[in-house]
């Protein structure tokens, strides 16, 4: 997929759209897999029994849940009819044998339509053959006949989508040999060491899908209309080839209900190993729940090292940690800072413009998401990238007003101009290539995007000024007027808002279902003036981010008390609407004053004080997972969500 350069011309309409649900017309997904008469503890975490499925469709019968097709999906996505309230989809993934022998009778006695998902590969290969199930090898009698499909079709209560040809696999996906979802991630060739091209990529997408689409069209008379996404794994480029083939509806494996206006990336509900009636009752009441979030900030530069043993171990070490520590979030550096200024020396990803330490974000993030089980954000910076004196954008780094004080802004990073049109393209296509050679949840903005009561003072960004926002073209009368003072701020606080929401979007285009978080000066929430000293403002980040990442560190601040400073924070926050469940507060575990670590029980008291304030989300920074800082009895207790698991 080609598309034009986002970056170069800035353009912020697809960024700034607001985030609105739908009203009417919601409904819910289902996805299912196997079904069986008696299900051993250790089979199949998907696999439920038929008296568990029984239950389920007698409780939508017997609570007013109207099973719909996709025939009435469409009707209500093109306004020719509403959907009924309590809407459910039901889908069967894979094609398992059950499908016919279990489901479809219980489909025929409830009068119930579903969608199932055949994998063409799987169902074209010869009776007595074995073919590869993920990391398995499972007997293809296993699997539907293409007979047994046309007369489930054949019914009136089936409908077959596309699950692929051949993407229901992982590929190797990092120089590591990790196995990464097919469609959604560029292959990695061990023996040549390089990745992919987008060309190719393109090319191996569409003939798998189009594949598919003939396969069905010749097994069953009918094209699919819809695509039920092998691991949920898609990107915008999976959604247009999906278009184009005529599958308008895609369904991925995301949690959280619909509207039928919006069918192009459907979130499903997965069912998953047996679990009780409950389980599914609760789900349906409450599709879309507010998750606690329990963070880590880790630095991968604590776990690089040129010796490939230590690094590995230095990954064990991590892994076991997060895995025991029990929390669901990591915030993961993805930029290389071994100066410790807090810029991009180099970055952890392959990219087109900074060196590459090594190739080794993507490798620890799946790792941390597939053996410690958490969501990981990329941390990335914003503005604070470093060059070589000889690059182009060497020139463009934010300047300050000659009057310029030095206590006019926090951190002092150096950092590139938003205002130039080269920063922009340049800094996009850095995220647009994290986006394409790394799996992650989540972007966390840096505290590096801000503009101090002082910047930026360079030639293009006073142009930026005069042209774009009627100020005058020089600091010093800017800041001599209260009114144009007060301007200039929000303006800025917006500017850097929509930029950071343009590179939201770039990696959207690659991994759809992102969350962002950005870092905020605590000060910011303390002091009115300092939304002018740093151009961020707690209101704006809550209206625009889903999660503001407070940096809550009473030692940075050289708070009297930290306590009662941290008190004052979460009142603060809390007088924000949602204040308190979209914000994350940071708490410190290293004192940079005194460069020791804070205790841990020191740590676990502030954490415990957070709870008792009302405080939803909490983390704190840095883990040094080599020292084993903060110490794990400590704090457990206090972030583990295992010990804390209430919603």
């Amino acid at each position: 997929m080609k598309r034009a350069l986002l970056v170069i011309v800035f353009t912020f309409i697809v960024a700034t759209l607001p985030r609105t649900a739908f009203s009417g017309n919601r409904f819910t997904v289902l996805s299912y897999h196997d079904v069986q008469d008696t299900v051993p503890e250790k089979k199949d975490i998907l696999t439920i029994s038929s008296h568990t499925l029984i239950g389920h469709f007698a409780w939508f019968r017997e609570h007013g849940y109207q099973v719909i097709s996709l025939d009435d999906l469409l009707a209500a996505n093109e306004d020719r009819k509403p959907l009924p309230d309590k809407a459910i989809l039901l889908t069967f993934d894979d094609g398992y044998q059950s499908v016919y022998t279990r489901v479809y009778p219980l489909l025929k006695l409830f009068n119930y339509p579903a969608v199932i998902g055949p994998v063409g590969k799987w169902m074209e290969a010869e009776p007595g053959t074995m073919v590869s199930y993920g990391d398995h090898q499972t007997p293809r009698d296993f699997f539907l006949t293409w007979d047994q499909i046309k007369e489930m079709v054949d019914s009136g209560l089936v409908e077959v989508a596309s699950h692929s040809d051949d993407l229901h696999q992982g590929i190797i996906a990092n120089p590591q040999g990790d196995k990464l979802p097919a469609a959604m991630n560029r292959s990695f060739d061990p023996v040549q060491g390089r990745y992919e091209t987008d060309e190719a990529y393109s090319h191996r997408l569409y003939t798998d899908l189009s594949k598919s689409v003939q396969l069905i069209e010749e097994k069953i008379g009918k094209k699919p209309r819809s695509i039920i996404w092998p691991y949920g794994s898609y990107n915008e480029e999976t959604l247009q080839i999906a278009h184009s083939l005529g599958m308008t509806i895609t369904m991925g494996l995301n949690d959280g209900g619909n509207d039928a206006r919006d069918i192009s990336a459907l979130r499903r509900i997965l069912i998953g190993h047996n679990a009780p009636l409950s389980d599914l009752v609760w789900t349906l009441r409450h599709p879309d729940p507010q998750t606690q979030i329990r963070v880590a900030h880790l630095d991968l530069d604590y776990l690089f090292d040129e010796d490939p043993a230590r690094q590995a171990h230095n990954i064990d070490l991590l892994l076991d940690r997060m895995k025991k520590l029990a929390i669901n979030t990591v915030f993961l550096q993805a930029y290389a800072d071994p100066d410790g200024n807090g810029s991009a020396d180099a970055l952890y990803f392959p990219n087109r413009h900074l060196p590459m330490r090594a190739d080794l974000f993507n490798h620890v993030a799946w790792k941390l998401r597939t053996r410690a089980g958490v969501k990981v954000y990329a941390w990335m910076p914003v503005l604070a990238f470093e060059f070589e004196k000889d690059h182009l954008l060497a020139p463009l780094y934010v300047q300050k007003e000659k009057s310029a004080t030095p206590s006019s802004a926090g951190e002092d990073y150096a950092r590139l101009s938003p205002f130039h049109p080269t920063v922009r393209q340049i800094v996009g296509e850095i995220y647009e290539d994290l986006a394409k050679h790394a799996a992650f949840s989540g972007l966390l903005f840096h505290d590096d995007a801000y503009l101090s009561d002082f910047e930026d003072a360079s030639p293009w960004a006073l142009d930026f000024y005069q042209k774009e926002w009627q100020l005058p073209g020089a600091i010093h009368e800017i800041r001599n007027s209260p009114e144009w003072a007060d301007t200039w701020a929000q303006h800025k606080i917006h500017y850097l808002i929509k930029w950071t929401l343009t590179l939201e979007t770039l990696v959207r285009e690659y991994r759809p279902e992102i969350k962002t978080a950005r870092n905020l000066y605590a000060n910011v929430i303390l002091n009115p003036e300092a939304e002018h000293w740093f151009a961020q403002s707690l209101d704006a980040f809550l209206e625009h981010y889903d999660y503001t990442a407070v940096m809550a560190m009473p030692y940075m601040e050289k708070a009297k008390n930290p306590k009662r400073w941290l008190e004052q924070i979460v009142r603060r926050i809390a007088e924000f609407p949602k204040g308190l469940s979209k914000s994350v507060l940071e708490l410190q575990s290293m004192d940079w004053n005194t460069h020791l670590p804070i205790g841990g029980s020191t740590l676990a008291s502030h954490m415990k004080l957070l709870k008792s304030k009302g405080v939803l989300n909490f983390g704190y920074y840095p883990d040094d997972f080599i020292q084993g800082y903060p110490e794990m009895g400590e704090i457990r207790p206090e972030i583990s969500l295992n010990t804390n698991p209430y919603q």
